[in-house]
C-alpha cells in the first residue's frame, strides 16, 4: 500500500506523544509559562543549527520554491505557515498548563475530542469525503467523549480548548504543501520563539539551576517535539487530515493507561467504558486500509507457496 508508510508515520508520532507525561511530570513545579519558554527556544536553536549544518541546500531550494508562487499563492503560504506556528504555540501551552495544573486525564481527553474536532474541520473547510463507516466511527468518538465528560465538565472544557488548537494545526498543514517538512518546521518553532521572545523577561521565573529540569526540556524537544512533529507532518503529507486526527486517539489512550498505572489517577468504570468506545471508533475508521494491508499480506502468501 502506498499509504502505508504515512500510516506508520502518524501512529509512531502519536505513541511517542502518549508517553509525553514522562517527561513533563517530573518537572511539574516548574511555572508552565517557564517550560514553555524553555522548550520552544531549545527546539528552535538545535533546529536552526541542524538546517545551517545540513540543509543549506534545502533552504536555498525553499527560498526559489516560494519565489516562484504567485501574489496570492505567496500571501496563502505566509498566512498557513504563521498560523501553524500560533497553533503550535497556543497548543503547547494550553497542553502544559493543563497537564500539570489540572490532571493528565484532561490532557488524554483533549486529544480525544481533537480527532472529531479535527475531522468536521477537514469535512468543512477542506471538503475532505467520509465513507458511512467512519461517520460511525465519529458517532462512537463523540459517545465515548460524552461519556468522559459526564463527570467532569471542567476536564471537558480545557480539552476542547487543547484539542481545538491542534485540530486547527493538523488542518492548516494539510493544504501547506510544496515546502521541505523540516525547513517548514524549523519556520513554524522558530517564529514561536520570536514571538514568545519579548515575553520571556517579564514572565519567566528565576533561572533553573537543577540538572532534572534541563534534560526534561531537552528530552522533550528531541524525543517528544522535534521528532514527532516531524513525522506528524511527513504523515499529512500522503493521508488526509481527518485520518491522522482519528490516529491521534492513540495518545490519549497510551496517556490514559499511564495515569491510572503510573501516576495513579483515579479511573472508573464508565472512563474504562469511554476509552474502549474510542479505541473500537478508531479501528472502524481505519478498517479499509487495515482490510487491504490484510488482503495483500493474504495474497503475497498464496504468491510465495
Amino acid at each position: 500500500m502506498k499509504t502505508t508508510k504515512y500510516y506508520i508515520a502518524a501512529i509512531t508520532c502519536f505513541a511517542i506523544w502518549g508517553f509525553f507525561s514522562l517527561a513533563l511530570k517530573p518537572i511539574h513545579n516548574y511555572p508552565s509559562l517557564d517550560i514553555l519558554f524553555y522548550r520552544v527556544f531549545s527546539c528552535s536553536i538545535l533546529m536552526l543549527l541542524i538546517v545551517f549544518a545540513f540543509k543549506r541546500k534545502k533552504v536555498v531550494e525553499t527560498v526559489s520554491i516560494f519565489k516562484a508562487l504567485s501574489a496570492s499563492e505567496k500571501r496563502k503560504a505566509v498566512l498557513l505557515n504563521i498560523g501553524g506556528s500560533v497553533f503550535l504555540m497556543l497548543n503547547w501551552f494550553t497542553f502544559i498548563y493543563v497537564m500539570n495544573h489540572v490532571s493528565v486525564k484532561a490532557t488524554s481527553l483533549a486529544y480525544l475530542v481533537c480527532p472529531i474536532l479535527t475531522t468536521l474541520l477537514a469535512y468543512f473547510l477542506l471538503k475532505e469525503k467520509l465513507s458511512k463507516t467512519q461517520w460511525i466511527s465519529v458517532g462512537l468518538s463523540v459517545s465515548g467523549c460524552l461519556l468522559l465528560s459526564y463527570t467532569a465538565i471542567m476536564d471537558m472544557f480545557f480539552s476542547i480548548i487543547i484539542g481545538f488548537t491542534y485540530a486547527c494545526y493538523l488542518v492548516s498543514q494539510r493544504i501547506n504543501k510544496g515546502f521541505d517538512k523540516f525547513i517548514i518546521l524549523t519556520f513554524h518553532i522558530t517564529l514561536a520563539a520570536l514571538f514568545l521572545l519579548p515575553f520571556y523577561p517579564a514572565y519567566s521565573g528565576p533561572v533553573p539551576t537543577e540538572f532534572k529540569f534541563y534534560f526534561c526540556i531537552e528530552t522533550i524537544a528531541i524525543l517528544f517535539t522535534i521528532f514527532p512533529l516531524f513525522l506528524n507532518l511527513y504523515a499529512l503529507s500522503g493521508i488526509n487530515s481527518s485520518t491522522v486526527g482519528m490516529l491521534l486517539n492513540i495518545n490519549p489512550m497510551i496517556a490514559f493507561c499511564l495515569a491510572s498505572f503510573v501516576f495513579h489517577e483515579h479511573i472508573s468504570a464508565l472512563q474504562i467504558a469511554a476509552y474502549s468506545i474510542i479505541f473500537i471508533a478508531v479501528i472502524v475508521f481505519n478498517s479499509h486500509h487495515i482490510f487491504a494491508l490484510k488482503q495483500k499480506y493474504t495474497l503475497s502468501s498464496k504468491d510465495s507457496i
